[in-house]
């Protein structure tokens, strides 16, 4: 699988873009803020429908403007598909595969496998869990549907029982219907509680290996899922805890609270961890995702390093580069180093400049 062109229009500092990237290995470069990250982003939000920093549709759409464009049309198995996808302020996204809309967003995922990597992703380890639960999130629901519609059914039922407990507090006949939101509460929170727990298992196969390679044999990494509840304990604690909930005006137990522990030994490196082990384990924790994607879809994913070299010393990305070999990949940069010509085949090269991407011959 592999992005064959993107066309863009209003998106970010875009007015109009249209590009072809090569199968194999592209390099986008560039100074700063001219735009680098924006094609990674158009591209990462056409396969994922949400962008990779989180931002809101009505941040994405270029200043001034009502509506914006992002159109990328992909080879999967040999066959051309096509992903369209507008953008409107004030209304919800619209999205179309092969010219067929489509009414929910989950229907895309499967489509296109993507692994986006981030200097911000250097630091998933030692910053707040709610990144690490994002990182899980997406993870599984690139790999599987039944999960994203799960996910997005519990974050509705958090909002609605925070919602209530709020309106509670004025009026104490609303009480009744908390019993309703709990029982759909326990229903999906029980579901990914236990589908992150097999992950994190599955995780913990591919990552022990890669990161033994990382450290030089000197570390064990393995991953601790560390749930709010357990699964079979949900309906029990979230119902211990209501008079907890009411006074406060927030949910305290389920799924919405859960982290993921790194331990290095019995070291717990989020806290503890040298910043040297914290980004080794941010790297395994990338590779292990493309090795997961490989493994649940028969597929390679499609790459996607945003200026992340720069912040490797030479030992991690030299493993790095090592590691894609199969893959496409789209790498931005401010320069085009020569480490990074040294050490793979460079099949294609787009400078970028306020806005505008001219291809250079090779």
């Amino acid at each position: 699988m592999y992005i064959k062109s993107l066309e863009l229009n209003n998106f970010r500092n875009y007015k109009d873009l249209s590009m072809e990237f090569h199968p194999e290995k592209n390099i986008l470069y560039g100074d700063n803020a001219q735009g680098k990250t924006n094609i990674l982003e158009a591209l990462y939000y056409c396969g994922m429908t949400k962008s990779h920093k989180g931002s809101k549709e009505k941040e994405i759409i270029r200043m001034n403007e009502k509506e914006a464009h992002i159109r990328m049309c992909i080879v999967k198995q040999g066959v051309n598909r096509r992903i369209d996808m507008h953008l409107r302020r004030n209304k919800s996204k619209g999205v179309a595969i092969d010219g067929i809309p489509i009414r929910k967003s989950s229907e895309l995922f499967g489509l296109v496998n993507m692994v986006f990597f981030s200097p911000e992703d250097l630091g998933i380890i030692k910053n707040g869990p709610s990144e690490r639960r994002r990182f899980l999130d997406m993870e599984i629901c690139q790999i599987d549907k039944v999960y994203f519609h799960d996910l997005s059914q519990y974050n509705k039922i958090i909002n609605q029982r925070n919602n209530l407990l709020k309106q509670i507090s004025s009026d104490s006949s609303l009480m009744g219907t908390l019993d309703i939101w709990d029982e759909q509460l326990v229903e999906y929170g029980t579901k990914i509680i236990r589908r992150r727990k097999s992950h994190i298992e599955e995780l913990n196969e591919v990552i022990t290996p890669i990161h033994d390679k990382l450290s030089g044999g000197r570390e064990v990494l393995t991953l601790q899922y560390e749930a709010n509840s357990l699964a079979e304990d949900l309906g029990l604690k979230l119902a211990m805890n209501r008079e907890r909930d009411l006074y406060q005006k927030i949910t305290s137990v389920g799924p919405h609270r859960d982290d993921v522990e790194f331990d290095i030994g019995d070291i717990d490196i989020r806290k503890y961890g040298s910043q040297g082990q914290q980004r080794t384990a941010a790297l395994s924790l990338k590779l292990a995702e493309i090795e997961l994607v490989k493994k649940a879809t028969k597929d390679f994913p499609i790459l996607l390093l945003d200026d992340v070299l720069s912040e490797l010393d030479r030992n991690r990305q030299h493993y790095l580069l090592d590691s894609i070999e199969d893959i496409q990949t789209i790498i931005t940069c401010t320069g085009l180093e020569e480490f990074i010509q040294e050490r793979i085949q460079v099949n294609q090269v787009y400078k970028v400049t306020n806005g505008t991407v001219s291809q250079e011959k090779q």
